[in-house]
């Protein structure tokens, strides 16, 4: 399970946080340029002489694109979901490690069950989980190198 959880932390957890980075960075742009767009479309329009008449209609219709993929495009939801199953993961971790850590056999978790759980909340059978935490692929191989722990997301 110690394997599960490095594998957890190194690959899964640090993927979705570079992504919503990522989604993060492309709202932040998304809401910055829609209004840059939107003021410049206005004072287009109210500029006399050809040039600002066509700076007026593209920096409208450029606005218009901008705000339609921000808003259309769920950019600041993907960036939520993102971070919503890197906080999952973590949690899952943190499961795990206090089920490993947990010195009074009582409070312990079943070994079976809770590895079941587990495969469960990763999407992955039994034998799948297992095989991933000996560094195999579901092929028996041992090229396991980009394999992630969860094959829900």
């Amino acid at each position: 399970m110690r394997e599960v959880v490095k594998i957890l932390r190194v690959k899964d957890k640090r993927d979705y946080l570079r992504l919503g980075e990522k989604a993060l960075n492309l709202n932040k742009f998304l809401a910055i340029t829609g209004p840059v767009l939107t003021g410049l479309a206005a004072v287009g329009s109210a500029a006399d002489g050809g040039w600002a008449a066509v700076v007026g209609v593209l920096g409208g219709a450029l606005a218009s694109v901008v705000n339609t993929f921000e808003h259309g495009g769920q950019v600041g939801m993907v960036f939520e979901m993102y971070r919503s199953n890197a906080g999952f993961f973590e949690m899952m971790e943190e499961s795990i490690e206090s089920n490993l850590n947990e010195d009074d056999l009582e409070k312990r978790e079943n070994g079976e069950m809770f590895e079941i759980k587990v495969a469960l909340q990763l999407g992955r059978s039994l034998s799948q989980l297992r095989g991933l935490a000996r560094g195999e692929d579901d092929d028996g191989d041992d090229d396991i190198k980009d394999e992630f722990a969860s094959k829900l997301f």
